[in-house]
């Protein structure tokens, strides 16, 4: 499994598993909260959430998986990479670090791995900046990063003091969305920051796409696995595909792999061809 660096040479694998849409029904918690299990004992170990997805809802799940695989000694918590986000309207000083506690109870841990600003709002983002701090001295999040923030924001975000201690910036980066290869990718990539790709599947659409499926056939991938392999292929990126289901998550582990041959990436690129100017960033 390729494995990314952080800023602060701690290093986690690059595939992830994502729990937007996740505990959203009680009709399907126990479903979901099997399914997060089966991918700790796959291997997975770095997961994503928010306090967003099914209103806490992901987290409690997320959290009743691992508590449960900690207990069966599947993993020891230690070995497992947390990340949960914060909402904007959260996101002042004081407001950081009540949500923190509200996710860490969820969550059923006493601290955060990586704990990311969801998007940017009203708030200012030296006051979010301070919650983060606080919550470091205090031991509640060990890391904290950003989501959805375009070049102009992580420049400014840099700017602040403590700004460069800026772990990750989490966005929506596909083939179908190379928006941010442009120049957000290539400054973080100077920075030593890592990208974490949110939805590397185009949502599920990629996996319908006949140009990956050719390139599939000759690997005995499938298109969706092919789409995944390129994103992990690309320099200081982490991907966490959603899923709640075993098949697709046996799937995608086994796309981290997949090796792309420089025929695969040529192919790839002439039909989903890198940006030639800059755009705004996707978030869906």
């Amino acid at each position: 499994m390729k494995t990314i660096e952080f800023p602060n040479r701690e290093t986690w694998p690059a595939l992830g598993l994502g729990t937007w849409h996740l505990g959203e029904a009680a009709s399907r918690r126990a479903a979901e909260v099997a399914a997060v299990r089966v991918a700790l004992e796959i291997g997975y170990r770095v997961f994503d959430s928010a306090e967003m997805y099914g209103e806490g809802g992901a987290e409690e799940v997320l959290g009743e998986a691992l508590a449960g695989a900690v207990r069966a000694g599947v993993v020891t918590r230690d070995e497992v990479f947390v990340v949960s986000k914060v909402y904007p309207h959260n996101a002042s000083r004081g407001g950081v670090a009540a949500a923190c506690r509200r996710s860490l109870q969820r969550l059923g841990l006493d601290r955060i791995d990586l704990y990311l600003l969801h998007w940017r709002g009203a708030v200012p983002l030296a006051d979010t900046l301070a919650g983060f701090v606080d919550l470091q001295r205090t031991g509640h999040i060990r890391h904290w990063g950003v989501s959805n923030l375009d070049l102009s924001d992580m420049e400014e975000l840099s700017r602040l003091p403590g700004g460069d201690a800026c772990a990750t910036d989490q966005v929506y980066y596909a083939l179908a969305e190379r928006g941010p290869e442009f120049d957000l990718l290539p400054w973080l990539r100077g920075r030593r920051i890592p990208l974490m790709a949110y939805s590397p599947l185009d949502q599920g659409a990629l996996a319908g796409d006949r140009t990956l499926a050719a390139i599939g056939e000759r690997h005995r991938a499938s298109a969706a696995q092919v789409a995944l392999a390129w994103v992990l292929a690309q320099p200081g990126v982490m991907a966490i595909p959603q899923s709640a289901r075993e098949r697709h998550l046996r799937d995608n582990y086994a796309a981290a792999s997949l090796e792309l041959t420089q025929r695969d990436l040529d192919e790839i690129d002439r039909h989903h061809p890198s940006p030639k100017r800059a755009t705004p960033l996707a978030m869906r």
